[in-house]
């Protein structure tokens, strides 16, 4: 069997790495246009940073695992074709703010429908609105393709920062598939790559508008808890209880649970913002305006935790920051990951740079081009130092803001009463994630604020 998957990004890259990984008698291609990333898939600099992957793909690279450009020959040769394509929220024309733009999945299946002859089986791996795999059957089945096709909906559930342990011991594969014989067929062909490593009680086979509407709805669960959670940190500050304790206490409800309800500057990533917004959309276009605008309010709730902090900072040093050094640690929008989406970072960096504060910005992994592009900088702009590491940042600085739970920020693990040496006084810390004691921070002499935590 050859598989092919369009789209070399976050997805598609570890998912196809894992494939080639567990199935050595697999051929996989991975096909890009974007030759940078390409060649960064070939060499020992992948574009995506997950703990142990590189491993995954030196391993397989050269024997059956395969990253190219050549995106035509790679759907002529393959049984099997992913789609991994990014589907973000159009900022254009209907639906602008809300919907998903599905222009690279338009492009893509049009082209297999011109290249692609005898039986192919398409696989949706892009988080998609529900009922896209029927615009991409009838775009496969325009008069005068080549080929036969089963459209089937697979929608990944990586966490960043944690993809290799999720793609080798997933909680779930969710496959959807339709009700006939030859989409039955499609969609055991994939259950049993899955089933090579993946125990079969833990592949879940359903039609095929559930699969994809399952994903929208995991991601908007889990970004509306975050939400509930921030608000409730709100609360907290205002009336002296500590948001971790409540946390602690409401999460040993077993009907509630421990996960996601930690508090902090808010959600990013390349999905929970867009998935919910997806599904604002969906509900709105379904003439369900309550349910709609019930949903809207999870990513509202996220828009003000950022501008809370943000405003925080501002009224703790003296309300102003112009010319201040304000040191930041971490910039991607969770551990264990270079990727920047919607991270909470950008948008707080953002308003105290309208507020003219000079930024010192320390992260592992991100580079200095992406910080810069994010803030809408052009790269050398004197507002913005890029940091080798934290007490470099933290040299001279009036205030530190911890923006990304990087193990290395903990108070645990870093030497704090340094940070406090290098920074002006009087030295504030704002910690963002809940990362450290605030009363050892202030022990050693900081002003420190945390999230959701009542003085």
């Amino acid at each position: 069997m050859n598989i092919c998957c369009i789209g070399a990004g976050y997805v598609g890259g570890p998912t196809m790495a894992m494939i080639a990984h567990k199935c050595p008698d697999i051929r996989v291609n991975v096909v890009d246009i974007n030759a940078a990333r390409i060649a960064a898939w070939n060499s020992d600099e992948l574009p995506v940073y997950e703990p142990g992957l590189l491993e995954i793909v030196k391993g397989a690279r050269g024997r059956n695992l395969f990253f190219s450009t050549d995106v035509d020959g790679g759907i002529v040769g393959a049984d099997l074709i992913f789609m991994c394509l990014p589907t973000p929220t159009k900022s254009y024309g209907e639906g602008a703010g809300s919907a998903a733009d599905m222009t690279y999945i338009e492009i893509s299946a049009r082209r297999i429908a011109e290249l692609a002859k005898g039986n192919k089986i398409i696989v949706e791996k892009s988080t998609v609105p529900v009922r896209t795999a029927e615009t991409i059957r009838r775009i496969l089945d325009a008069p005068g393709s080549g080929a036969t096709f089963q459209v089937l909906s697979n929608p990944e559930f990586l966490a960043e920062g944690t993809a290799v342990a999720d793609l080798e011991n997933p909680d779930r594969v969710l496959i959807g598939a339709e009700q006939t014989p030859e989409g039955q067929k499609a969609l055991q062909t994939l259950v049993d790559i899955y089933a090579r490593w993946v125990p079969r009680d833990n592949i879940i086979t359903t039609r095929l508008w559930s699969s994809e509407l399952s994903k929208l709805t995991a991601n908007a669960f889990l970004a509306q808890r975050i939400s509930s959670i921030n608000a409730m940190s709100a609360v907290c500050e205002a009336s002296g209880a500590d948001v971790q304790e409540v946390a602690r206490a409401i999460g040993k409800d077993k009907r509630i649970g421990p996960y996601f309800l930690h508090a902090s500057v808010g959600f990013g990533g390349s999905c929970f913002q867009k998935d919910v917004l997806n599904l604002v959309y969906l509900c709105e276009a379904f003439n369900l305006p309550e349910v709609a605008e019930y949903w809207r309010q999870v990513v509202k709730m996220n828009d003000y935790q950022r501008r809370r902090f943000a405003r925080k900072v501002l009224h703790k040093l003296f309300s102003t920051v112009s010319g201040k050094r304000i040191a930041v640690f971490g910039f991607a929008f969770k551990r264990d990951t270079n990727d920047t989406r919607e991270s909470s970072a950008i948008y707080i960096c953002r308003d105290l740079l309208e507020e003219r504060a000079k930024l010192a910005i320390y992260d592992p992994k991100v580079e200095a081009a992406q910080i810069f592009k994010d803030l809408g900088r052009k790269e050398g702009d004197a507002s913005i130092e890029i940091c080798a590491d934290q007490y470099e940042a933290a040299a001279n600085a009036d205030a530190v803001l911890i923006l990304t739970e990087w193990e290395q920020f903990r108070s645990k693990n870093m030497d704090y009463a340094k940070v406090y040496e290098l920074m002006r006084k009087p030295a504030f810390l704002f910690d963002g994630r809940n990362l450290t004691d605030l009363s050892q921070m202030r022990a050693i002499g900081f002003n420190a604020e945390g999230i959701g935590k009542g003085l």
